[in-house]
């Protein structure tokens, strides 16, 4: 039997600051995002890499497709937080 991801933060209330970062991060990367709908990059991501991602049922794809577009954004996100850590720590006075 499968188990099914919570896809909930850990820390609740915090799921409009994660998708505003998220939309400035990807902004960054030059992708076009409604600031409105920021999770909605993930449809311009999956494009840009040749991923057939729709609204809706995705049923089609493979893991590795869809690990692909996620990949992607959460690598981004990680790689501008770990940017944003160093940046703090070399700012510290010892």
């Amino acid at each position: 039997m499968s188990r099914r991801r919570s896809r909930r933060l850990a820390v609740p209330g915090a799921e409009q600051g994660v998708n505003a970062f998220k939309a400035e991060v990807m902004r960054k990367e030059g992708y076009t995002v409604d600031p409105a709908h920021p999770d909605d990059v993930k449809y311009e991501v999956a494009k840009s890499l040749g991923v057939p991602l729709t609204p809706g049922d995705n049923g089609h794809l493979t893991t590795e497709d869809a690990g692909h577009v996620g990949g992607k954004i959460g690598g981004s996100m990680v790689r501008e937080m770990i940017r944003m850590a160093q940046e703090k720590l070399s700012q510290r006075q010892p």
